[in-house]
Order: structure tokens, then C-alpha cells, then sequence
């Protein structure tokens, strides 16, 4: 996959008291995601090509991609499409890249979710109000132990523009 025309859209930065081993277990153990994603757990192929998946609490496939990138312990690259109907076809891949760097006694990450087509502000409005619950939950249970609980829904505003493009969603 040609990833050049992939702009970034949603760009989310945090530091976190920790080292990048155990950042990385967090974003591709299955058992450590459950705890910071929600109770959904990522189940990944660590190797280019490899699998990626988001599984619901119950089971079910949420999100399907593929490894692009793997440096271990620096960068993670994969594609993150949501399995809403029609959604893949009308707004095209989601490319999610994860970046690493030890910065004295914590670690920096950066999630980067890009597409390979300009998106109106409503549809990435879901990603940016969940990126951001989702990383600080596993920054909380990374340094505390304990994972950040955030309530929420899908935003409305999001939900309205994919009805608008005629996007089924759940």
C-alpha cells in the first residue's frame, strides 16, 4: 500500500511516565487494550501485512486493517476501518500511525489518524473525541494502574453527516 497520499487530519500528542516497551505492549496486548479501549481488545500480527482487529466485549469485529509498519518499541502503522456498512467505500481508509520517543524518564506519543481524501470536520469529529478518551485512559492506567473511564457516545454531528452521505451506521 502507497501510503504518500495519506494526509494526517487528527494529530494527538501525550506524555506519559513510562518507557516505550510497555507503551507498546499497551497499544498490541490484547489483554492490556480491554482495560484502557474500553473493553475492546486489539488483536494484532506484529509483521508488515499482518493483521489488525478491534474486537467489541462481546466478540464481534469493530475495526479490520492491516500492519503497514512495525519498528518495535518506535512505530506502528495500520489501517483502521470501522466495520459500519458503506463506511470503508464512501470515506476510503483510515491509516492510524503510532510514534514512540523516550523523553528523559517518560515517553511521547503520537497517534496520527490520516486519509487518503479531504473529510469534513463532522465526520473526523468521532476520531477526535475518541482518540483522545482512549489515550488518556492508557496513560492513566499505565502510570496508576487503574484505566480513565470516559462515557460517551458517538457524536451527533458525526452521526448526521455519515446519515447525509447516506452511510449506514449502528
Amino acid at each position: 500500500m502507497n501510503i504518500d497520499h495519506f494526509k494526517p487530519m487528527t494529530v494527538y500528542t501525550i506524555y506519559i511516565a513510562s518507557t516505550p516497551q510497555k507503551v507498546w505492549e499497551a497499544l498490541t496486548s490484547t489483554e492490556f487494550s480491554r482495560k484502557y479501549f474500553f473493553g475492546n481488545a486489539v488483536e494484532i500480527d506484529l509483521k508488515i501485512g499482518g493483521a489488525y482487529i478491534v474486537r467489541t466485549p462481546d466478540g464481534a469485529v469493530h475495526i479490520s486493517g492491516e500492519v503497514i509498519e512495525c519498528d518495535l518499541h518506535r512505530k506502528l502503522t495500520i489501517t483502521f476501518n470501522v466495520n459500519w456498512p458503506e463506511l470503508i467505500e464512501k470515506l476510503g481508509t483510515t491509516l492510524v500511525t503510532y510514534e514512540i520517543e523516550p523523553t528523559g524518564d517518560a515517553v511521547r506519543l503520537t497517534m496520527t489518524e490520516s486519509h487518503d481524501r479531504p473529510l469534513d470536520d463532522d465526520i473526523l469529529s468521532g476520531g477526535r473525541q475518541g482518540w483522545p478518551a482512549i489515550l488518556s485512559s492508557l496513560k492513566s492506567l499505565l502510570e496508576t494502574g487503574e484505566p480513565l473511564i470516559v462515557k460517551m457516545a458517538p457524536p451527533e454531528r458525526m452521526l448526521a453527516a455519515l446519515k447525509k452521505l447516506g452511510i449506514k451506521t449502528p
